[in-house]
């Protein structure tokens, strides 16, 4: 397979030592990654290996600027300029200034993915320096296998998230921040409702009054059960409608406490660039929830509500980064921004010294939140949890990489072998088409997404 044109040009002689292969056997270790910036003046691109995490604030200090990623339209223009849908790490393709990561220079071979054609191009590292010999070199990466995120010890949460409110705070400020460790107070609206879910002698009109005690809440449960998602026969008109004919008790129940609970931290102003937003995100993942769960064998399928609760708060630790951490927030998001590909657990833990996942269970074990909830949260990106409810916390993890495999940008992903589906008892053909009717219906999703911004 010939190379594109534009690659072979700025190629030139070292075309000569390349060698095309698939990218699944291409060197993991050797293979770079090329990040375009911006500091609203100047273009710069930075060359590093791919697996390894930019810190973009060492890089901006040692060039004396304010660096980000370049926004997304505008990388598109330069992709098409190039006539390339994915740029590989070649500075020549653009010939802006450029920064390569020392450790770049330490490979014997690099590989330059081509995303076209699902192949990596392979040449002596030699090449490569020739090919980049005006090319700033800096140390600005830390190899991500070197951090080690607290993954399988809840037990060490609360330690860790001390110590990374002392890194980052004043003595006062500390005191004040572990002071309100506990805030913000569960609602009033979802302490009710885990109340309820605990009453053995619980009937709907309980629900019923809960939540239309509360007129926003009220109004969102009404909306979610009008949208054509769930093609209600019939106008929905009440709560007690949303409950009976269209969700069910069930539903509404854990409905209920994941929109209480998701108002009562307010979105951040600031986020990655590139991702979903926050309900968005929420709404995808309980959803694919929801569908994997229904799709197990009845005798092994977890509670179809709680499934979707945990899909509905699997994020609810960015609302607490931004919280706990506000002057450190913004590094964290154009930090992600860089590291695209990399999981925000790793950028998170290298920044803050704990994780969204850490600090999202923390609080809902201080709240009382159902175990079931509380662990798939905790243990969502351990692809190899095997403790208590570790079924909840594989259904999220399978669904963020069924969607994201699918164009939805919720952070990096994983391939997913069929052991995965093997383990939880699913058909992978018919979830794989339960999934592309999911991405189908975007705007579906958008919507509901759109009424919990009200």
């Amino acid at each position: 397979m010939e190379l594109p044109v534009t690659v072979q040009q700025a190629l030139g002689d070292a075309a000569k030592g390349v060698s095309l292969r698939d990218v699944r056997q291409a060197s993991r270790q050797e293979m770079l990654r090329m990040v375009l910036l911006n500091d609203g003046q100047d273009n710069l691109q930075v060359v590093c290996r791919k697996d390894d995490l930019i810190d973009l604030e060492q890089l901006n200090k040692q060039l004396k600027r304010d660096f980000h990623l370049m926004k997304p339209r505008e990388q598109i223009r330069v992709k098409e300029r190039a006539g390339l849908r994915e740029l590989p790490a070649l500075p020549s393709l653009t010939g802006w200034p450029t920064v390569v990561d020392r450790r770049v220079d330490d490979l014997p071979f690099v590989a330059l993915e081509l995303g076209e054609q699902n192949l990596a191009m392979v040449m002596p590292a030699e090449d490569f320096r020739a090919l980049t010999e005006k090319a700033d070199r800096l140390s600005f990466t830390v190899a991500s296998e070197a951090i080690v995120v607290n993954l399988n010890d809840p037990a060490s949460d609360r330690n860790q998230l001390k110590s990374a409110i002392k890194r980052f705070t004043s003595l006062r400020i500390q005191q004040r921040l572990e002071d309100t460790l506990e805030l913000p107070p569960l609602p009033e609206t979802a302490q009710r409702t885990i109340h309820l879910r605990v009453n053995p002698n619980a009937v709907m009109g309980d629900l019923v009054d809960i939540i239309e005690s509360d007129p926003s809440l009220a109004a969102q449960i009404v909306s979610w059960a009008s949208s054509s998602f769930y093609a209600a026969a019939g106008q929905v008109r009440s709560v007690h409608d949303a409950v009976s004919r269209v969700l069910g008790f069930d539903m509404v129940m854990n409905l209920a406490m994941g929109l209480s609970l998701g108002r009562a931290l307010k979105p951040p102003q600031d986020h990655p660039d590139g991702y979903v937003d926050y309900w968005q995100q929420a709404i995808w993942q309980a959803q694919s929830a929801g569908i994997l769960a229904s799709m197990m064998p009845r005798g092994e399928r977890p509670m179809f509500g709680l499934a979707y609760l945990a899909g509905l708060l699997h994020n609810f630790g960015h609302l607490l980064l931004a919280q706990v951490f506000p002057p450190h927030f913004k590094l964290v998001c154009r930090s992600l921004e860089v590291n695209a590909v990399i999981d925000s657990s790793v950028t998170e833990h290298y920044l803050l010294g704990i994780t969204r996942e850490q600090i999202a269970a923390q609080l809902m074990e201080n709240w009382g939140m159902p175990d079931e909830v509380t662990l798939a949260i905790r243990y969502q990106k351990n692809r190899d949890y095997q403790g208590a409810h570790s079924v909840y916390a594989r259904l999220l993890w399978l669904g963020r990489q069924l969607l994201t495999a699918r164009g939805v940008a919720m952070g990096a992903s994983e391939p997913v072998g069929q052991e995965v589906y093997d383990e939880l008892g699913l058909n992978r053909e018919l979830v794989e088409e339960q999934f592309d009717e999911l991405v189908a219906r975007k705007d579906n999703v958008m919507a509901m997404a759109g009424m919990m911004n009200q």
